[in-house]
């Protein structure tokens, strides 16, 4: 079979898909029909992964996609399949570890070369139309390729054999359980610590990202063993990434990652999952420090979220692109011409608290951010310096907007719809509890026959569901039933496990596949261990399933989790830093912490101390007065004609708390 031969993009869901749409190269979307293509017509695959908001792949695209000339050489020797990454992590994975397993390192635009059964044999990541930037030119490429084909076939099968085996070992294999115990996220923790750059914060030097794996590793540390170390390392980060260019200043949210070692020009795309677990962590941050610069960035992103990044479904779009008319960063920087026009009188006292910074290397306009001391008068400020951000959002929403991928990513979403929930606790503002609430049900009613799907995009939907996207939403289910004790959440979560199970769990019970038991698509089945800006499926399952499990009191479910935990461990040790989601995971697991309160609901002092006290390994059930409290561990039921708090560690429950300030100490330390 043979398809059409002209561009079959232009009715695929994936905006990033759409964008290639009018490309002279004859690209079709991953599909069976596309396999059986190259196949048919005994030609290699030219794979091409990006996404939308990628800088890198829009270079790429003008200067080789549209390229009537390339264009021809492509069509000639090659079927042509584009992916996007964002919405098939999991054919993303396997040619991106088959690059790594060559000796090369990955990004994005990801360019394979397959054999027609799938297998890889030879790639790279970005290539220049002719040669330059020490790299060979695009049509040099694929010239040698076909040759090597049309000479070397036996060879090239054979190795690309080799590396798929390979491949498929190293992501889908199974390993001997391993022992759970505090000591490997405290000896991951101090690996961490050794890495970071302790006078800008992130990993030592460039590009820096804001790697929340990481970070989450480190505060579990702190949270679990006292490590302070570990605790300042977070929060220097952040403070440092919430005052740098990589922060938008004036419309709120992060960008992707910073291209130097400061934290000043960053790559100005801006990711869903990015913000959703930036707001997790700063809401730590103000828990323990009452750092106002936290309070006001939390706000900002979710206002820019609400503002920006909501469909029509009430769920999020996934990102918006680095570039806008043509030029990267074009809508978020400023000169000093733009400033005074945009702010006049007031462009004095806007400049004590911001600095216009332009690094020898950028070739854009000037980009704001602040030092310690602006950052510091921002917030004794705030107010103020609120209303010049106004004048200047005002005058930005003029500008060539860069591009939004519309997509609704149910793993991303359900990443967001987490934080918003734990935020909405802390800072008491039902707005975000309502965003939340929304997005949570426009996901759910994309649901077809009971199953997910992993993207939406308006009334098309990509199934079948991915397992990171049932640990996501089953997590936020839980973070909503402790918002807002709607025990129908609980519910649901219970629904999205057991649609877990029917589709993704192995034959032994002892992990998860990433894809569907029916997705008939995948050269292999890989178990979604390694992590990239966002924890892993593995580690978000294991966190998903103790959540749930502690929130339910259901001890063989709990069980269930310790032996998926140990399993995934075991083969963490292969490669410990990509698996630090696997880790933190099995740390929650290990000890997971649930607090049950009994409070009149008109005199909530208890649960006050709980909501301003987050805790990433803690799971709060609020009972009133003279309501149905849950057993604890031990087969204890808590009396409910009488306030208290009850924290159990494990299996070990400590005595009733009646007194708040003596809950506060309890539950969190704090530090200046």
């Amino acid at each position: 079979m043979t398809l059409p031969q002209r561009n079959l993009l232009a009715d695929e869901a994936s905006p990033y898909l759409r964008q290639h749409a009018q490309n002279p190269v004859h690209w079709r979307a991953w599909s069976q029909a596309a396999l059986d293509e190259a196949h048919a017509l005994d030609r290699p695959i030219l794979l091409s992964v990006g996404y939308a908001a990628c800088h890198w792949c829009h270079v790429m695209a003008h200067e080789s996609f549209e390229n009537d000339e390339i264009a021809g050489v492509m069509n000639r020797f090659f079927v042509n399949i584009k992916v996007d990454r964002e919405e098939r992590p999991d054919i993303d994975q396997i040619y991106m570890a088959s690059l790594s397993a060559m000796g090369e390192q990955g990004g994005w635009p990801l360019t394979m070369f397959l054999t027609p059964d799938g297998k890889p044999f030879w790639g790279g990541t970005y290539f220049p139309p002719r040669s330059r930037y020490g790299r060979p030119g695009f049509v040099q490429v694929l010239e040698a390729v076909d040759k090597a084909w049309r000479e070397k076939r036996e060879s090239l099968n054979q190795s690309a054999g080799g590396l798929i085996t390979h491949v498929a070992a190293r992501l889908s294999a199974t390993q001997p359980r391993g022992a759970l115990d505090r000591q490997t996220l405290q000896r991951l923790a101090d690996g961490i610590e050794g890495m970071i750059d302790w006078n800008e914060g992130g990993l030592k030097g460039a590009p820096k990202f804001p790697n929340a794996p990481f970070m989450t590793t480190l505060w579990l540390s702190w949270l679990q063993a006292g490590s302070t170390s570990h605790r300042d390392a977070v929060l220097l980060s952040l403070r440092k990434m919430l005052a740098g260019g990589i922060y938008d200043h004036v419309g709120g949210g992060l960008c992707r990652y910073s291209t130097d070692a400061e934290w000043t020009v960053p790559h100005f795309e801006k990711m869903l999952y990015d913000n959703a677990q930036l707001l997790r962590m700063a809401n730590w941050a103000y828990a323990t420090t009452h750092d106002e610069l936290f309070r006001v960035r939390i706000e900002e992103t979710i206002a820019w979220l609400s503002r920006e990044m909501r469909t029509e479904n009430g769920a999020f779009a996934s990102s918006l692109d680095a570039d806008s008319d043509g030029e990267e960063g074009l809508f978020y920087t400023w000169n000093e011409r733009e400033m005074t026009d945009a702010l006049g009188d007031d462009l004095h006292a806007f400049a004590d608290h911001y600095v216009l910074a332009a690094p020898a290397d950028w070739e854009g306009k000037p980009i704001l951010r602040q030092n310690d001391e602006q950052r510091a008068r921002e917030v004794a400020n705030h107010p103020a310096i609120s209303g010049l951000k106004a004048k200047l959002l005002a005058e930005r929403a003029e500008r060539v907007r860069p591009g939004r991928d519309d997509k609704v990513l149910a793993d991303w979403n359900g990443l967001l719809i987490a934080a918003l929930a734990e935020c909405g606790r802390s800072f008491k503002r039902n707005d975000w509890l309502d965003l939340a609430a929304q997005a949570f049900a426009g996901i759910l009613a994309a649901a077809e026959d009971g199953r997910l799907p992993h993207s939406i995009l308006g009334n098309r939907k990509l199934f079948p569901a991915l397992s990171g996207d049932y640990a996501a939403m089953i997590t936020a289910a839980v973070a909503l039933f402790e918002a807002t004790r709607d025990p129908n959440y609980i519910g649901v979560a219970r629904a999205l496990a057991e649609q877990l199970d029917q589709w993704h769990v192995d034959t032994d019970r002892t992990g998860y596949f990433l894809s569907a038991s029916d997705s008939s698509d995948v050269p292999i089945r890989i178990r979604g261990d390694v992590d990239e800006a966002i924890p892993s499926a593995t580690g978000q399952i294991i966190e998903a399933m103790v959540r749930l499990a502690t929130a339910t009191g259901d001890i063989q479910r709990h069980e269930k989790a310790l032996t998926i935990a140990e399993h995934a461990l075991g083969r963490a040790g292969q490669q410990t830093y990509g698996q630090v989601g696997i880790v933190n995971s099995c740390a929650l697991a290990l000890e997971p912490l649930k607090l049950v309160i009994v409070e009149d609901p008109a005199q909530e002092s208890l649960v006050a101390v709980a909501n301003r006290n987050p805790d990433p390994r803690r799971i709060d059930i609020i009972v009133p007065l003279g309501g149905t409290a849950p057993t604890l561990p031990g087969d204890v039921i808590p009396p409910t004609d009488k306030p208290g708090a009850y924290l159990c560690t494990a299996q070990t429950c400590q005595p009733a708390v009646t007194d708040p300030d003596e809950l506060q100490r309890i539950l969190y330390p704090k530090v200046g």
